[in-house]
C-alpha cells in the first residue's frame, strides 16, 4: 500500500537514520485505540474474530498504487503510520514487533502506554540486513505456543503476500500446528465508527472535496464549453488532480503534504459511462453536444481519511434525461435521509428504490444494485455496503459514500454519442445522533439548476453571427455615449442622463396614470401573458440608429439583436439571463432566451397556439472592449430587473393574505437549521428574552424557542424581500425579512421580522479609563472577538446558501426569492425616523437594519427623488423619496453629510432613478394631493419639470433657486374652493387665474410699465421654479430657514397677492 498521510506531520514512513526524533507516535491517541481493540476483540471474540488466541498482521513492501489493505489501515488507526514489512503478534498479555532497526526505534515510545493500556508488555524484534528471516518468525511461533499447544491465530486471508517477509511468515504459519481464522469482519467493525479527531479529518477531506469539484472542476468544464475547445477527459483528470494536492490555490487552508486522492479523478462523456470507482478517464475529448451528458467523480483524502463526491452536468437536456435526472436526485436525497441510527443499512437502498418505483418504475432495471458504502481509512469498508440485504445496524459516527445511479438509459437522440447516458450522484455523509444526517459536501450543489446547462448553438449560423456582428460594433447606448465622449465631465454625462431619465419619468407617470386606473403604483392589472408582451406593433414603430449594433430601448422594454443584416427586437421579459465572459484581450456576451416547451420551461397558452413558432435560444457576441461588454451586459440586467418587478407587482397575491399552512419538512428533507438566535421584534413579555432557531421547512420559515407559544411561521411566498447582513462594523449578524402581507409576532402586527446574533458583548471598562493598544489581555480579547465574528459568519452563510439551493426548486422560481446583501461601500449617514443611522443600498432596496424601526425601500417603487437643502453652505442634506403610489406619504432621510452629495448623486443616477435638487424644503402633501385631485393637469403641465431648477439658472446667473411656491403657508390664498384653501397652496392654478392670464396676455401689445415688467419677470422665475431677488423675497427665505412661526406677508404693492406658481 503506497504511504499514507499522517494527520499530524503528513508522512506514513518511519524515519530514516539520524532524524528518529522528527516523528513520534502521540501516545495518548494510541493507547485509547488500543484499549477500543482489545476490548472489542474480547467481546466479540466468537463471532466476529473467529475466535482466535492471537491476532498476527503482516504488512507488504512500500508501493506507488493507490491500495486500501486493512493490515496497513490498522497501523495507520493505531500509530499515525504505516510501518511497511512488519509483523506484529497481538496476543492476551504481550506485543510483538517484527520489523528494522528503524521502525523499532520509533516504537519503544509505546512500551509503557500498552503497558497502561491493556496490560502487555511490547517485545520488538530487530531485524538486521544480515539476519536470518525464518530464525526470527520461529521466535514469534513458539511465543505464540507457548500460551496454547493449538493455538488459533487470527490474520486477513484477503491480503495476498507481498515480498519475502511476508512469504516467509505465511510459509511458516502453514507448516506449524496452529489453526488460522479469518478476521475481516472484525475489523470492519472496528474501524465504522469514527471518534471526533477521524470524523474532523473526514470533514476536512470532504471540505477539499467538493470545493475542488465547485470552484475548479465546475468552471474548468464551464470555460471549456464557451471556448468550444477540444480536451480530453484524461487531461482534465490530471488538472484536478493537481487541484486537489494544491489546495492553497483553491483558498483551502489545508497543507498539501497531509492531501492525497482516493482514486485518479473520473470524468466521462460522449456515450461511454462507467460508474464504478475503479473506472478510469479515457483519451476521448470531452462531448457537449446537445442532450449529452457529463459525469465527473472524485475523491480527496485528508490524513489518510477518504471522501467523495459526484456530479452529473445535463447539456440541453431532453424531456427523458431531465426526468430521470430529477428522479434519482429524489432517490439520493431519500437514501441519505434514511440514514440515522437504529434503521438498518438496506433501509438506505429501499428508500431510493421505493421513489424509483413511484416515480419511474421503468428506470428501476437501471439503477445501481446499492446505494454506496462506508468510508474512512478505506475507501470502501467492506461490511457496510449499502444494499437490499445488509442487516447491520446504523450508528452515530458512521461515516457513509451514498453513490447512486442510473447505468446505460437510452435515448432516442439518433446520435452514438448521445442515444446511451448514465447518470450518477454521490456525496459524503456522517450518521448523527437524534438529526439528520450530515452531508459533507453539500456546498456542491446539485440542484438541477446548477447542474443543467444550455449550450446549443446551432453550427451554421452561430459561427456567421460572431464573425459579423460584435460587441464593439453592436452597442449604442449610454455606455457607448460615454466611451466616446472622454473629455465630457462626470457631472455632465451624470446630468445628460438625468435629462433621458426624466423624460422617461414623466412618460412613464403619463402612461401611468393616463391608464384611467390608481395612481397607486401596485394597482397595475394582471399579469401579462407572453401574447402580451409586444416591443412595436410595425416595423416602421422600430428606432432608426445609423449604426448596425445591440441596442436597449428601455421606452419599449426592448434588446434589439442584430441577425443576419436586420435588427430584431425582443422583450426584455424574453430573456433568460445574460452573462459576460472576460479573458486577456476579449470578452464575450451570452444571451440566454427563455425557450417554451423545453423540460424547465414549459408550454404556456400562447404558445400552445404556435407549436410550430421558431424559438432563438441564444446567441453570443465578441469584442476587444471589454468596458462594453460589461457595460450592456448591466444594461440589460437592470431592464429585466425593472420589467421583473413590475410584472411581480401586477400579480395580486390574495392567497397571501391569509397565510397557508407551514409543511414541515420530512423524510425527503431535512429542515435547514441556525440556532441561538434572537427576534426583532421580540416577543412581549417581561424578563430575559430567550434565543431560538430558524428552520427552513418545505414551504416556509418556522422560528420557535423552548416557550411553546413563542413560534413565528414565515411562508416563501409572503417574503417579499430577504437580506443577509454579515457583520462587518455592526455588532450583529442578521438575516431580514420584508413581507407582503402582515404577520402578527405575539401579539404585535409587522411587515419586518428580524433574526440577529450579536457577535460581541458591550464591555465597559471599569474606572473609564483606556487600556493600552499592547496590552496582552486586550490582544487577545480582540483576537477571540474576531474569531467569534468570523465563526457566525460563516454559520449564517451556510445557512442561507443552503436556503438559497432549497429555493433553487421549480416550485418557488416564480417567487424569485433570493438572499440580498448590502453593500456598505455605497453607504451614507442619515436620519429616516428620529436617530442617525448607516443607511446601505442592495441591488433591490435602501436599508438601515440595525436600528428599529428598520428601514426597506423598494427601488423599484420609487417615482423620483428629490434632494432638498443642498448648496448655500449647508453642512447637509434631506432626501425626500416619492413613491410610484401617490396615496404613500414622502418618505424623508433628513440630515445627509453634504460629503456624501456626489455618492448618493452617483448611486441613484446608476440605478436609473430621476432625482431633483431643491434649495428648500417642499410640503409634499399638497403636492400628491393635487396630482391625485387632477392627474390630467399634472400630466398637461409637465408633470416633474417643475421641480426642475435648472432652467431658471440658464436664464440668470444671478438668480437663486427657491421651492417657496410650493412650501406651506400661514397666509391665505385666494382659491375658487375651501377645500383647496385649507390644504395650502395648489400647483395647478384655476380657472380665474387662466383667465386673468388671458387678458394679461391680450395687453402685452399696449406696452407695460418697469413695474409690470418686474412683476411678470418673478412671476416667470415663478412658474419655472426660480426666484426673485427682491427683499420680500429675500426675507421670506431667511424667516424659513430659521423656522420661524410667523411668515412676513408677502403681497405686492397693490396688496394682492402674487399669483400660485403654473405648472409646464
Amino acid at each position: 500500500m503506497a504511504p499514507m498521510a499522517d494527520p499530524r506531520n503528513g508522512s506514513t514512513k518511519p524515519p530514516a537514520s539520524g532524524s528518529v526524533g522528527a516523528y513520534t507516535i502521540d501516545v495518548g491517541n494510541f493507547s485509547n485505540r488500543l484499549k477500543v481493540f482489545y476490548t472489542h476483540w474480547r467481546e466479540h471474540k466468537p463471532d466476529l474474530w473467529g475466535a482466535s488466541d492471537s491476532i498476527a498482521i503482516a504488512t507488504p513492501p512500500p508501493s506507488d498504487d493507490i491500495r486500501y489493505l486493512k493490515s496497513s489501515i490498522l497501523h495507520i488507526w493505531l500509530f499515525g503510520y504505516e510501518f511497511p514489512e512488519t509483523i506484529m503478534v497481538f496476543m492476551n498479555k504481550k506485543i510483538h514487533f517484527l520489523c528494522s532497526p528503524k521502525k523499532a526505534a520509533v516504537l519503544e515510545s509505546v512500551k509503557r502506554s500498552a503497558k497502561d493500556a491493556v496490560d502487555a508488555d511490547v517485545i520488538i524484534h530487530v531485524k538486521q540486513k544480515s539476519d536470518d528471516v525464518s530464525a526470527l518468525i520461529d521466535g514469534l511461533l513458539n511465543a505464540i505456543h507457548s500460551e496454547s499447544e493449538k493455538p488459533i491465530i487470527g490474520r486477513i486471508q484477503r491480503e495476498e503476500p507481498e515480498g519475502k517477509l511476508m512469504e516467509s511468515w505465511l510459509e511458516k504459519l502453514g507448516g506449524s500446528n496452529v489453526q488460522l481464522s479469518d478476521i475481516t469482519a472484525g475489523f470492519s467493525e472496528l474501524f465504522a465508527i469514527k471518534d471526533a479527531s477521524e470524523l474532523n479529518c473526514v470533514r476536512k477531506a470532504a471540505y477539499l472535496t467538493s470545493t475542488v469539484m465547485k470552484n475548479f472542476v465546475v468552471p474548468k468544464l464551464e470555460q471549456t464549453i464557451d471556448e468550444e475547445k477540444k480536451v480530453s477527459h484524461s487531461v482534465l483528470m490530471e488538472a484536478t488532480e493537481k487541484a486537489i494536492h494544491d489546495p492553497v490555490k483553491l483558498k483551502v487552508k489545508l497543507k498539501s503534504e497531509n492531501v492525497d486522492i482516493c482514486y485518479p479523478p473520473i470524468l466521462q462523456s460522449g456515450g461511454k459511462f462507467d460508474l464504478r470507482p475503479s473506472a478510469s478517464s479515457n483519451e476521448d475529448n470531452l462531448y457537449y453536444e446537445s442532450a449529452s451528458v457529463i459525469l465527473c467523480a472524485l475523491g480527496a483524502r485528508y490524513g489518510s481519511y477518504c471522501s467523495n463526491i459526484a456530479r452529473t452536468f445535463l447539456i440541453d437536456a431532453n424531456a427523458k434525461q431531465s426526468k430521470a435526472y430529477e428522479v434519482l436526485l429524489k432517490a439520493h436525497t431519500a437514501a441519505i435521509n434514511a440514514l440515522k441510527p437504529g434503521n438498518r443499512l438496506s433501509s438506505a437502498y429501499k428508500a431510493a428504490v421505493t421513489v424509483v418505483e413511484n416515480e419511474a418504475p421503468e428506470l428501476l432495471p437501471n439503477l445501481s444494485k446499492t446505494a454506496g458504502t462506508g468510508i474512512g481509512l478505506e475507501f470502501r469498508e467492506s461490511g457496510l455496503t449499502l444494499n437490499a440485504r445488509n442487516d447491520h445496524m446504523l450508528n452515530p459516527g458512521m461515516v457513509f459514500n451514498v453513490s447512486l445511479g442510473f447505468q446505460n438509459l437510452q435515448s432516442q437522440t439518433n446520435n452514438p454519442k448521445t442515444e446511451t447516458f448514465s447518470l450518477l450522484l454521490a456525496d459524503t455523509i456522517i450518521v448523527v445522533s437524534e438529526k439528520p444526517p450530515e452531508i459533507l459536501t453539500s456546498i456542491c450543489s446539485k440542484a438541477v439548476k446548477d447542474i443543467a446547462y444550455s449550450f446549443n448553438e446551432d453550427d451554421e449560423e452561430q459561427p456567421k453571427m460572431e464573425s459579423e456582428t460584435t460587441i464593439a460594433e453592436s452597442v449604442l447606448s449610454k455606455a457607448s455615449l460615454r466611451s466616446d465622449k472622454h473629455d465630457i465631465s462626470k457631472e455632465e454625462l451624470r446630468r445628460q442622463h438625468q435629462a433621458e431619465l426624466a423624460r422617461q419619468k414623466n412618460e412613464e407617470t403619463a402612461r401611468r396614470l393616463a391608464g384611467g386606473g390608481s395612481v397607486a403604483g401596485n394597482a397595475r392589472g394582471p399579469m401579462k401573458t407572453s401574447s402580451e408582451m409586444m416591443t412595436y406593433k410595425n416595423v416602421s414603430d422600430l428606432p432608426y440608429f445609423k449604426e448596425f449594433m445591440i441596442q436597449v430601448d428601455q421606452k419599449n422594454e426592448a434588446v434589439l439583436i442584430p441577425i443576419f443584416d436586420s435588427i430584431v427586437p425582443f422583450h426584455v421579459s424574453t430573456i433568460k439571463s445574460v452573462t459576460s465572459n472576460q479573458d486577456n484581450r476579449t470578452s464575450t456576451v451570452r444571451i440566454i432566451f427563455n425557450v417554451p416547451g423545453t423540460p424547465f420551461a414549459p408550454h404556456d397558452a400562447n404558445t400552445l397556439k404556435h407549436q410550430g413558432a421558431i424559438f432563438l435560444k441564444e446567441a453570443n457576441f465578441r469584442s476587444k472592449d471589454t468596458r462594453h461588454s460589461s457595460e450592456v451586459v448591466q444594461l440589460i440586467k437592470t431592464l429585466r430587473r425593472q420589467v421583473a418587478s413590475r410584472e411581480s407587482e401586477r400579480a395580486e397575491r390574495a392567497t397571501l393574505v391569509t397565510q397557508e399552512k407551514l409543511q414541515l419538512a420530512g423524510n425527503r428533507m431535512k429542515p435547514i437549521r441556525l440556532l441561538d438566535l434572537s427576534i426583532r421584534p421580540a416577543f412581549p413579555g417581561r424578563g430575559r428574552k430567550l434565543t431560538g432557531a430558524l428552520e427552513a421547512h418545505n414551504n416556509g420559515f418556522r422560528y420557535s424557542t423552548s416557550k411553546i407559544d413563542e413560534r413565528v411561521d414565515i411562508m416563501y411566498g409572503n417574503i417579499k424581500h430577504a437580506f443577509f447582513q454579515p457583520a462587518e462594523r455592526e455588532m450583529i449578524t442578521l438575516l431580514h425579512f420584508r413581507l407582503h402581507n402582515h404577520i402578527m409576532v405575539g401579539n404585535k402586527k409587522t411587515l419586518d421580522i428580524q433574526f440577529y446574533v450579536e457577535v460581541m458583548d458591550v464591555v465597559q471598562t471599569l474606572g473609564g479609563g483606556r487600556r493600552s493598544a499592547l496590552d496582552p489581555d486586550e490582544i487577545e480579547e480582540e483576537q477571540r472577538e474576531r474569531d467569534r465574528k468570523n465563526k457566525i459568519n460563516l454559520e449564517f452563510q451556510n445557512f442561507v446558501n443552503k436556503v438559497h439551493d432549497h429555493w433553487g426548486q421549480q416550485q418557488f422560481r416564480d417567487l424569485d426569492l433570493e438572499f440580498d446583501q448590502p453593500l456598505r461601500e455605497l453607504g451614507f449617514h442619515g436620519v429616516p425616523h428620529k436617530a442617525s443611522s448607516f443607511i446601505v443600498p442592495s441591488s433591490s432596496c435602501l436599508v438601515e437594519l440595525i436600528e428599529t424601526p428598520p428601514l426597506v425601500i423598494t427601488l423599484s417603487e420609487i417615482e423620483i427623488v428629490n434632494l432638498e437643502r443642498v448648496g448655500l453652505g449647508q453642512k447637509s442634506f434631506d432626501m425626500a423619496i416619492v413613491f410610484k403610489d401617490f396615496s404613500k406619504d414622502v418618505f424623508r432621510i433628513d440630515s445627509i453629510p453634504s460629503s456624501s452629495l456626489d455618492g448618493v448623486k452617483e448611486w441613484l443616477d446608476t440605478t436609473d432613478i430621476k432625482y431633483y435638487e431643491s434649495r428648500l424644503n417642499l410640503n409634499w402633501r399638497p403636492i400628491l394631493k393635487t396630482i391625485i385631485d387632477d392627474p390630467e393637469k399634472f400630466i398637461e403641465d409637465g408633470g416633474w419639470e417643475f421641480l426642475d431648477l435648472e432652467a431658471s439658472d440658464s436664464d440668470s446667473d444671478a438668480s437663486q433657486e427657491s421651492d417657496h411656491g410650493y412650501a406651506p403657508s400661514d397666509v391665505d390664498v385666494e382659491s375658487e374652493s375651501d377645500d383647496e384653501a385649507s390644504d395650502g397652496e395648489s400647483l395647478v392654478e384655476s380657472e380665474d387665474d387662466e383667465e386673468e392670464d388671458s387678458e394679461e396676455d391680450s395687453e402685452e401689445d399696449k406696452g407695460k410699465t418697469w413695474e409690470e415688467l418686474e412683476k411678470e419677470a418673478t412671476r416667470a422665475d415663478r412658474e419655472r421654479g426660480g426666484e426673485s431677488d427682491s427683499e420680500e423675497e429675500r426675507k421670506w427665505r431667511k424667516a424659513k430657514a430659521l423656522g420661524k412661526s410667523r411668515i412676513p406677508d408677502r403681497r405686492d404693492s397693490k396688496g394682492a397677492h402674487p399669483k400660485r406658481a403654473k405648472l409646464r
